[in-house]
């Protein structure tokens, strides 16, 4: 065997390691979604992250791969490849990058029933899950990880001409994450507040959920799963450079996440007189999102900083949704995935030790990160908008008020998970 053949063998058990880490954090949102939301909902959120996860995995191998890579990036979204895996030409196994590719595809849609949680109809659920990983996310996913414009680094392209470089998220946090927390808070903003959680003067009351230990489980399972979803992204584990580079996206995503929920304990124990202990297991999460973009390109006490700063963030964004929007997140996704997916894509544009601003390296690299996150956000919002509020008119998005109050669990599926 040629020292070649053992080094794309490493890669590839490399590529699907992490791509079953990152599968570990479908279990991991359906704990953390399940434990702060209320028991008569639980079989309800359990079974939408199965739904995620079983037509994300046929619809994104019978289509959405092909939209997503296929056409070498050129074009607004690529050619459907109906099942055919022939089209996708690279050094490691087009069936174990398929599944890598799953996994992300998956995350994205995942994110979007935390927010909606407790009054969504199943049926309803079903057709946007679809829809997100048929379209919605293929889509941005072809304009960057697919080859397309955001990330086209040709002589000539628009974004070197216009910027001098191009858009970087390494595993995902405005590819995956942003645009997750886009469309959970426009499904919620189109679904309405759960029933009793604003008062006639527009007061917001805590709905506690029913289990932190489950809640908590799940952060740690989300966590360990981070730990695939970002190193895993450097599709190799061979050679000199790649081990360094896995070592560092490494030790970089848990300084954030470590920071994050100190940020957020601190802040809480501050601002409310105790820490908050759910609040610090979304602080956690927040710095594992806003770290996913840049942690291969910032240093270790970058990525405690970007970590620190979407711990402090998401507090305040929590509250400026709930008690000014009045819209109802009942996991904080819009915050966590939304505002701080957001907020670590655009830190790598003035953190990066080889591009960004604050390394005097010039806008350049910023200005194309603010470029390209206000691109896919846009056009997750577009589609958010025409998805939830065109099913809203159509079909319905919410369960009747008897349903909402005695769970969605016996009405819509005949069965609880505590009996």
């Amino acid at each position: 065997m040629h020292m070649n053949d053992i080094a794309l063998s490493l890669d590839t058990v490399w590529m699907l390691l992490a791509a079953m880490l990152v599968f570990w954090m479908q279990p991991g949102f359906a704990l953390c979604e399940a434990g702060f939301t209320r028991g008569k909902n639980t079989a309800n959120i359990l079974f939408k992250n199965f739904v995620d996860f079983m037509f994300g995995s046929l619809l994104f191998w019978f289509v959405g791969f092909g939209f997503m890579f296929g056409s070498e990036g050129a074009g607004f979204i690529g050619a459907p490849n109906w099942g055919d895996l022939s089209f996708y030409s690279g050094d490691l196994p087009v069936e174990g990058f398929l599944m890598f590719e799953t996994v992300f595809c998956a995350t994205s849609a995942t994110i979007v029933s935390g927010a909606m949680a407790e009054r969504t109809k199943f049926s309803m659920y079903v057709i946007y899950s679809a829809v997100i990983t048929l379209l919605i996310y293929p889509v941005e996913g072809h304009w960057t990880w697919g080859g397309g414009w955001l990330c086209n680094d040709a002589s000539g392209s628009f974004m070197t001409t216009t910027f001098g470089t191009v858009f970087h998220d390494f595993a995902g946090s405005a590819i995956v994450h942003s645009v997750g927390g886009v469309l959970a808070l426009i499904g919620a903003m189109a679904l309405g507040a759960r029933r009793g959680k604003y008062t006639s003067e527009g007061v917001s009351r805590a709905i506690p959920g029913h289990s932190l230990t489950l809640a908590a489980l799940g952060v740690f399972i989300l966590w360990l799963g981070w730990f695939g979803f970002n190193p895993g992204s450097q599709l190799a584990a061979s050679g000199e450079v790649n081990r360094t580079a896995i070592s560092h996206v490494l030790l970089t995503t848990n300084l954030a996440a470590a920071s994050g929920g100190v940020g957020t304990m601190f802040l809480t124990w501050r601002k409310y007189g105790k820490p908050s202990f759910s609040l610090m297991l979304n602080g956690v999460l927040a710095g594992l999102v806003g770290i996913t973009a840049g942690c291969d390109l910032v240093s270790p006490a970058g990525a405690a900083a970007i970590g620190l700063v979407c711990g402090i963030v998401l507090v305040y964004s929590i509250e400026f949704i709930d008690h000014r929007l009045h819209i109802d997140d009942p996991v904080g996704a819009s915050s966590v995935h939304g505002v701080c997916g957001i907020l670590g894509t655009l830190l790598t544009g003035l953190l990066s030790t080889s591009s960004g601003a604050f390394y005097g390296h010039g806008w350049g690299f910023f200005g194309a990160q603010c470029f390209g996150i206000l691109v896919i956000d846009l056009w997750a919002a577009a589609c958010g908008l025409v998805l939830f509020y065109g099913i809203k008119h159509m079909h319905g998005l919410r369960v009747d008020a008897r349903i909402e109050d005695e769970g969605l669990d016996v009405y819509e599926h005949g069965e609880t998970c505590y009996n």
